[in-house]
């Protein structure tokens, strides 16, 4: 079971690798390799919404990023088997994250939450939002109507979701972003101030200029080479879908305790 309250740095780490959101992850080897490859061959999909150009085309060139920001294995003839993220990797991003938002809520900004993991991630988002607000934030209200190609791009509990079918979808792709941030144009709002979210719809926002922040798992290098070239503010790495969505409890509160958001 999760530990109550706020973790200390030292106690959440070790959360981290019991629960396996980071440490030695469910997500193999092999399944790692084959994204960053396919990245590098320019496979949009695993592009999250980026424009990588050709920097990006060797995929020893994206396992390198990946050992320094994330702690897989950075030895390239491992290709089979156990894979890890580095937990003490994961608490420093979790850190700069909080620095950003804390910048956010001193200076009341406008914030867009957004995943494309809810099965994992949704409650995560969530209580950042609550926190946000209580800080003064004003969280961004999504336009209405919007749809892309894989289905309605809806908001629940502060947090931008992908809808088909009554059914929360898991996506990659960056069109819900680009159906939000077009949809606030067109009604001449502005843009979120900073885009807190996951996947596609982290990576479009940075792309087009928006401050974003983000999470990551070890099978999806595009935010931590954006990470990398300054596109996305932070990725934090992390499995992000494990047995239980309250494993990430201890982690958010670390997360709102260090970004001075609890009281």
């Amino acid at each position: 079971m999760p530990i109550p309250g706020t973790p200390s740095r030292a106690e959440l780490v070790d959360h981290l690798v019991r629960t396996r959101i980071a440490g030695d992850v469910a997500t193999p080897r092999e399944n790692n390799l084959d994204h960053y490859r396919k990245l590098a061959n320019g496979d949009r999909h695993y592009w999250l919404g980026l424009e990588l150009g050709d920097r990006w085309t060797d995929e020893q060139d994206v396992l390198a990023v990946m050992a320094e920001r994330v702690g897989v294995v950075d030895d390239p003839e491992h290709r089979r088997g156990q894979d890890t993220i580095d937990p003490e990797l994961t608490v420093d991003a979790l850190e700069r994250m909080a620095a950003r938002l804390r910048k956010a809520a001193d200076g009341e900004q406008r914030v867009l939450f957004a995943t494309g993991h809810p099965g994992g991630l949704l409650d995560v988002h969530r209580a950042t939002a609550a926190a946000l607000r209580a800080a003064g934030c004003e969280i961004v209200v999504i336009p209405e109507g919007l749809r892309t190609d894989e289905g309605f791009v809806m908001q629940f509990a502060d947090v931008a979701v992908l809808e088909a079918g009554a059914t929360l979808w898991h996506t990659h792709s960056g069109d819900p972003m680009r159906a939000i941030l077009t949809g606030l144009t067109r009604e001449g709002r502005p843009l979120p101030d900073l885009v807190v979210a996951d996947h596609g719809w982290a990576g479009y926002a940075g792309q087009h200029g928006v401050d974003s922040v983000g999470y990551a798992d070890c099978n999806d290098p595009a935010l931590f080479l954006a990470e990398a070239e300054g596109t996305v503010q932070v990725t934090v790495p992390l499995d992000d879908h494990v047995l239980s969505p309250r494993h990430y409890d201890p982690m958010t509160a670390y997360l709102l305790d260090r970004a001075g958001l609890t009281g």
